[in-house]
């Protein structure tokens, strides 16, 4: 049976490739493999076919105190990622099996091991796939002769959590089979986690000694404290068989390698014998699972992602009966941002800046802290305007599916373009002007120590909050701009097919972005700096700059309005029964 199933993954495997050579006959697959190839080799494997000398090849070479480090760091990482999957609910297990498998082998003589092992030879695809790409991205091909070691490192690594994972799964599924869902055994599972957390929390605190000003005095005495915490009390016991799994990655030869090997694979052997041997029910919960996921992409290929039954969520606010149409789009887009925008997306924006800021905080004496932290606050701002229109797809490019339904409406092409941006843009801006807040409380000093006056502050704040609405507008016309010029190419980047292709034409439209951008900005960058200098001349830079940042402002609205004026001419004009569809 484990051939036949060896046989089903490598036809399956070889028939994808096929398809996806065959696409390459369109052109505008074939440009995207074009670009994604010379993009993927000057990445990553442009190594392999330059010519160097022995000696000009750097060796990396890690002291063992760094490489101690990095094992503890390692380990914290797994051990969180471990607790996560413990910790969140999940009610009933489902092994991710598409409905053609559904309905070929759930129905065969097949049992239900077998269909576990196959789940697991289907999964070895993609760590593999993750494991080069993970080793490519660490450089170490070409680097310094060690490629093999972070190969079988990586694949250790993903292999093992991939195994814990589904036997995490089945093991909560068995509980809740076993009837441990009613109240007796509840209570008593949760005291039994409560002695345990309490037992270990004890002994941590009377092992691992309190922080110190000194501790907490620059960021080489903070990660010497951490160490020391780590190897203290009950960390050590916590962390070993993670530090058992990352070993062998962190090797800095061989001899280390095949030392580290034996443990971290008996610990993966245990692994998939507790997988192989878990006797537990999941075929109903599978398909299930397979049906959602087959309603999830007929939906999206018909523009509807709202099909499947999903809680309903309140508005952003009472939309009255007339108005502005384009507000009436901006109140559908909100509603629709609010999924994206869930409360573990917020948790993750929080702990990425958050976390930094808190810990920059803590050395209040330093004076680097405020500009670090202006720094921190100065990098956000940045990102939201770069990445923050290609993460916000309420637009255009999330509803061209249903464009039949908007040209149906009664509208003017300009409002439904206005209209489709509205939302992304009040997202951004609420999150710029938040950002711009903070930064204009924590920036008291400058790099060089000296005090930054409040009315300075206040006045980069203010300027920056005129300008970056109007700038996210102009960020968002390009790539909405993108789909009523270039439908077809668009499209294709979204038809769940992905590949080089499709990450070449993710590219060629970044790169295109990017210029149009900074050709959009060269008129409004003139006009404030004309408006600074004269400002300058009468009063002082902290009243010129929102005079300048109002003249830019204003600048960028017309460049928004003559954007939205053509794309609605355009989106009118547009006949969607000629578009070739991917």
């Amino acid at each position: 049976m484990i051939r036949a199933l060896l046989y089903l993954q490598l036809h399956c495997g070889w028939n994808r490739l096929v398809r996806r050579l065959q696409r390459l006959k369109q052109p505008k697959y074939f440009a995207g493999f074009l670009v994604g190839g010379f993009y993927f080799y000057f990445y990553f494997f442009r190594h392999f076919f330059l010519q160097r000398k022995p000696a000009s090849v750097p060796v990396t070479v890690w002291h063992p105190e760094l490489l101690s480090g990095f094992e503890l760091l390692g380990a914290l990482a797994m051990l969180g990622l471990v607790l996560l999957k413990w910790i969140l609910p999940q009610q009933r297990v489902a092994l991710a099996f598409s409905e053609a498998e559904v309905s070929f082998l759930f129905a065969a003589p097949v049992s239900r091991r077998t269909l576990i092992h196959f789940k697991l030879l289907k999964s070895q695809a993609g760590i593999l796939f993750t494991t080069l790409l993970m080793a490519f991205l660490s450089n170490r091909f070409g680097q310094t002769g060690n490629a093999w070691i972070h190969l079988a490192g990586w694949w250790i690594v993903l292999s093992t959590l991939n195994l814990h994972f589904l036997g995490a799964s089945f093991a909560r599924a068995r509980l809740l089979t076993a009837g441990s869902m009613n109240w007796p055994r509840r209570l008593g599972l949760l005291a039994l986690l409560l002695v345990l957390g309490s037992a270990i929390l004890f002994w941590a605190r009377q092992t691992i000694p309190a922080p110190t000003n000194s501790d907490l005095a620059s960021w080489r005495s903070l990660w010497d404290y951490g160490r020391h915490a780590l190897e203290v009390g009950p960390a050590p016991y916590l962390l070993f068989p993670f530090k058992v799994v990352v070993r062998p990655f962190l090797a800095p030869n061989a001899g280390a390698f095949f030392g580290a090997l034996g443990p971290a694979l008996a610990l993966m052997i245990l692994h998939y014998f507790w997988v192989v041997r878990s006797d537990v029910a999941f075929e109903e919960a599978s398909v299930e699972l397979a049906r959602k996921r087959a309603e999830l992409i007929a939906a999206a290929r018909q523009g509807s992602l709202q099909a499947s039954k999903r809680r309903p969520r309140h508005p952003p606010f009472a939309l009255r009966p007339t108005g502005p149409p384009a507000v009436a789009l901006l109140w559908k887009n909100l509603i629709g941002a609010r999924s994206s925008l869930s409360l573990r997306t917020w948790i993750i924006l929080a702990l990425a800046f958050g976390v930094p800021a808190v810990m920059l905080s803590l050395s209040s004496r330093s004076t680097a802290a405020p500009p670090l932290l202006g720094m921190l606050v100065l990098m956000g701002l940045i990102w939201s305007v770069l990445a923050g229109p290609q993460l916000l797809r309420q637009d255009l490019r999330q509803d061209w599916r249903a464009a039949d339904m908007l040209k149906g409406y009664p509208l003017a092409g300009w409002s439904v373009v206005l209209g489709e941006l509205l939302a992304p843009g009040v997202i951004l801006a609420a999150v710029q002007w938040v950002l711009l807040l903070t930064g204009a409380i924590v920036s008291s000093r400058s790099p060089d120590g000296a005090n930054v006056p409040i009315l300075a502050r206040l006045s980069v704040a203010f300027g920056a909050a005129t300008i970056l609405p109007m700038l996210n507008l102009v960020s968002l016309l390009i790539p909405n701009a993108a789909v009523l010029l270039f439908p077809g190419w668009f499209q294709a980047g979204h038809d769940g097919s992905p590949g080089i292709e499709a990450t070449g034409q993710r590219l060629i439209f970044a790169i295109g972005q990017l210029l149009v951008l900074l050709l959009a900005l060269l008129p409004p960058a003139v006009v404030f700096g004309l408006v600074l200098f004269l400002g300058q001349l009468a009063t002082n830079w902290v009243a010129a700059i929102p005079l300048a940042s109002v003249a830019a402002a204003g600048v960028l609205a017309v460049e928004v309005a003559v954007g939205v004026g053509l794309l609605g001419k355009q989106f009118e004009r547009c006949d969607l029964s000629k578009e070739t569809q991917p």
